[in-house]
This record gives C-alpha cells, structure tokens and sequence, in this order.
C-alpha cells in the first residue's frame, strides 16, 4: 500500500498531479482542490494517499490533510460509495464541516457536492453517524482573525456559511485579506 508520497510536483492536469519523488519514480495520482490551491508545479509536496485496485488500472488518491484522508477511507465502507464519490465528496468539502454534518444530519451539505443526491446523502449520514462517534475526532482547525474577516466578507456578498467555508479553504494561505476575498470570487466564477 501507498501512503504518503512526498516529491516535486511536476505537471498538473485538471484534477490529476504528477509526483517525481527523489528517486526519479513519478506518481499520476488525483489531487483535492484545495491541494491544488495550495501548491505550485516545480515546488516539493508531501501527500497522504489511497490507491484504489481496480482490474484495468491502479488509480491514487491524494490528500493534503490526514483528516481528509481519513475520512475518504470512512467513506467508502459506505455501500454504494465508491472511491469517485468519495473524493468527489471531500475535494468540495471542508473535512470538519463534513463531521458536523454528519452529526447534525445536514442533507443539504452533502447535495452541494456535484454529482450527490439526497438518497446517497442520507445513506452517508445514516452509515457514519455511529462510526464517527465511536472512532474518528476531529482536530478543528482555529481561524484567524483575518480568517474570520474573509468568511465573513464571503457570506456578506451572499455565501451561505459552509459555501464561504468551502472557497476559504481553497484560498493560498500567502494572500492578504483583499486578495483572498478577490481569488475567492475568481474561483467561484471559473466553477460556472
């Protein structure tokens, strides 16, 4: 099993990365998007796998986070998710959201992902509502002030909360307050 690759990001490809690692192996593995938002082609990443086997390919999986990782995993022991949904699911989403979702059994968090219905939406809350208690924490991640600000700002021009939340997290960390509200609005446009 694969379960972290760390190497120099060589090309991307829509949603799929290409990993050289040092010693000259490159990984063709399907990356989150908001690893993608984070990093750059020629600058190094570390990320936490999952390689699906199927009969006509070997097809990787690649998570900027552990938490992310995790609950991918969690994912699929539901029936009728597979591998597709399952990053589908976690590459729209903020991984803690998802917890609470979960917990507060949000349907409609989960029919904001492209591609999920009500019916595999409640089959997920239905699935991992007793696992999560029993087996998986979250450690929140604590915004900023700034960070605050920049949410905040999103749902002002509009956002539902768990929307504005989503951009957020696909925002480069290195931006100031402006530009971040500004990127967060250029990737909504470009998603249309």
């Amino acid at each position: 099993m694969i379960g972290k690759i760390k190497g120099t990001l060589t090309s991307i490809e829509n949603s799929v990365g290409l990993i050289e690692t040092s010693g000259g192996v490159s990984y063709e593995l399907y990356l989150t998007s908001r690893l993608l938002s984070t990093v750059t082609v020629g600058h190094e990443v570390e990320v936490f796998t999952y390689l699906q086997v199927r009969d006509d390919a070997f097809v990787l999986f690649g998570f900027k986070e552990k938490d992310e990782h995790h609950f991918f995993k969690l994912l699929l022991t539901v029936p009728g998710v597979g591998p597709k949904t399952a990053f589908s699911v976690v590459s729209n989403t903020i991984t803690s959201d998802l917890f609470t979702a979960v917990k507060e059994n949000n349907i409609d968090y989960f029919t904001q992902v492209p591609g999920l219905g009500k019916k595999t939406a409640m089959k997920i809350i239905l699935e991992l509502s007793q696992k999560i208690k029993s087996e998986f924490k979250f450690d929140r991640v604590q915004l900023s002030d700034e960070d605050k600000i920049v949410i905040d700002a999103l749902v002002a021009l509009g956002y539902k909360t768990h929307e504005a939340k989503t951009l957020f997290q696909r925002l480069p960390n290195n931006l100031s307050i402006e530009d971040k509200i500004k990127h967060a609005l250029k990737l909504t446009v470009q998603k249309k």
